[in-house]
């Protein structure tokens, strides 16, 4: 082995003298010569990079001192480049020299050098060459160089896709498959690449390559740099692509989810219709079908909703994904390839196919039999279990929370005049809803409170002691003087039904503005009130509610609450 060192030590300097006296004349006899020598180089380049792959690189710089040189002096070249599978055994040579932990800044600097070098050698090989030096050359092949270059690069591309579909294909027949060191440096290659449009087909190939390896062996950098790219809309790739990416670095999909919660909880987060472009464009509801990155997704979601105490925002998010993915799944499956515990593994497993159907495919009389069918399953699942515990509580609240569209159904059916079916139920389900870790006694004793309002409400529709007031109203709330006030933990579930109140009592309309001013005291309120009216709006259109009188309030409204803000 030393001696076969030595040799390639002796072929490194020959062939740097070789390529050092052909930069020096651009002649057709020098040209011909160099032709003339090409397959020896390739070969000479094949048995460097089997050297040099077995080195690590201080090693190879002791043994080959002069590399470094006759590679960059290679790069130069563009016979060599274009000749058979020398760019190809240049790139992995030259991968070979990048030191993979740099201990110090002239590392550093070496490795930036070598990335120059693939770079160039990628997406700087275009007319930057000297055209008298090649000109002979493409002519006597029957190009242009404005024809040659770009038609090698693209062809360079479309043979390494080749190459990798084939290894795809051919599983273990190792003669036919490319090594995974092969693929590995490949992708370390295009890393600094992913974004020049020429090697999009080389980006996708590479991210749909499965070989047969225990371990990943595309490179992190690459993996990092596509997703990068991706997010930056500095590239486009097709679903399955990204899928793939995401199912194989899981750090890319953590950070595009975290990309996506930042914009859908920004200061612009009012407007359910943006939050909605925002997620089906970021291609995550799409990915969500392999149950995978479903559970990876859903679990930040979680976390998001512990850290911030069910923030409004976060709530509105979860929900908007939901039903992005629910749509997404529809038009991949009409059956579904995976059972739906697989994206929802709740205790109780008959709970996630009632909660996934579409309202909008219910019909009205119907709505009010379903929610009460609703409430008793959480019911069971919360209640008939350990009273004191917050886990269960808190599983059956999340898979709730994600079909929030039903919680609001419930408020506006206990408003509205035609529902004749017991209430509990459906205060039970608004209680869970917006306190789910409370103990039974304290959901028992909110289930109270709200219905003593409720009854207050309705008393103002009958009452004949003059029209109706947002002073009243706000005496029905229990927030004026001739009420008991409302405790804190229903403030925001009492809200939500005046503002139900409002849009569908006979003479809300008339009162609207000014109870929806006294209403919005502080910003946070405003806020929640902007969230709600927007909320109802989109449920609404959805749903194809016809309820033209409602609506027109609802915009109204909306439109002059986010005007203040």
């Amino acid at each position: 082995m030393a001696q076969d060192f030595v040799g390639l030590a002796s072929d490194c300097q020959y062939w740097l003298q070789k390529l050092s006296a052909l930069d020096q004349a651009s002649t057709l006899e020098t040209q011909k010569d160099t032709c003339l020598h090409l397959p020896q180089f390739q070969e000479f380049l094949k048995q460097m990079y089997e050297a040099l792959k077995e080195m690590d690189s201080n090693t190879v710089m002791e043994t080959f001192p002069t590399i470094g040189r006759l590679l960059a002096k290679t790069c130069s070249n563009p016979f060599v480049l274009a000749y058979d599978e020398s760019q190809k055994f240049l790139i992995w040579c030259l991968c070979c020299l990048i030191n993979k932990e740099p201990q110090n800044s002239g590392d550093s600097k070496f490795n930036s050098w070598i990335r120059a070098l693939l770079s160039h050698i990628l997406s700087a090989f275009r007319l930057e060459y000297n055209i008298k030096e090649i000109g002979l050359f493409t002519q006597g092949l029957g190009y242009e160089p404005v024809d040659y270059y770009p038609a090698l690069l693209k062809n360079m591309v479309l043979s390494l896709v080749s190459k990798l579909r084939e290894s795809h294909l051919n599983g273990f027949n190792t003669r036919r498959r490319m090594a995974p060191e092969q693929v590995a440096s490949l992708s370390q290659v295009c890393a600094p690449l992913v974004t020049l449009p020429d090697f999009e087909p080389l980006v996708e190939a590479l991210l749909i390559y499965h070989g047969h390896e225990p371990q990943e062996v595309l490179c992190p950098a690459f993996f990092e740099a596509v997703n990068e790219a991706f997010l930056l809309k500095k590239i486009s790739l097709p679903t399955p692509a990204v899928v793939s990416l995401w199912l194989r670095h899981l750090p890319s999909l953590e950070k595009a989810m975290l990309h996506l919660l930042a914009k859908l909880t920004s200061s612009e987060r009012t407007c359910l219709r943006r939050m909605e472009c925002f997620i089906k464009d970021s291609l995550l509801p799409q990915a969500a079908c392999h149950p995978a990155i479903f559970r990876a997704v859903d679990e930040m979601f979680r976390y998001a909703l512990l850290e911030t105490d069910g923030a409004p925002e976060v709530l509105a998010a979860t929900q908007m994904f939901t039903r992005c993915f629910v749509e997404a799944l529809e038009k991949e499956n009409k059956q579904l390839k995976f059972a739906l515990k697989t994206y929802f593994p709740h205790p109780s497993p008959a709970l996630a196919p009632v909660l996934l159907q579409q309202p909008r495919d219910i019909p009205q009389d119907c709505r009010l039999q379903l929610l009460q069918h609703i409430s008793q399953m959480l019911r069971e699942a919360v209640e008939d279990q350990a009273c004191g515990s917050p886990q269960d509580p808190f599983e059956s609240w999340f898979l709730f929370i994600h079909f929030g569209g039903w919680a609001d159904m419930a408020a506006e059916q206990l408003l509205r005049s035609e529902a004749e079916a017991p209430a509990e139920a459906l205060l039970w389900l608004l209680a869970f809803y917006y306190r789910p870790l409370d103990s039974c006694q304290r959901r028992a004793q909110t289930m109270v409170e709200v219905e003593a309002v409720l009854s207050r409400l309705q008393l103002l529709t009958l009452s004949r002691s003059g029209p109706l007031s947002a002073e009243k109203l706000q005496a029905a709330a229990g927030e004026g003087s001739s009420a008991d006030p409302v405790p804190p933990v229903c403030g925001q579930l009492i809200r939500h039904l005046l503002l139900n109140f409002l849009l569908w009592a006979p003479q809300g309309h008339t009162v609207a503005q000014e109870a929806i001013t006294l209403m919005a005291c502080t910003d946070e309120i405003t806020h929640e009130i902007i969230g709600f009216l927007d909320r109802t709006l989109y449920r609404w259109d959805h749903l194809c509610t016809e309820a033209p009188r409602p609506a027109k309030l609802a915009r109204e409204l909306l439109q002059e609450l986010q005007a203040r803000v």
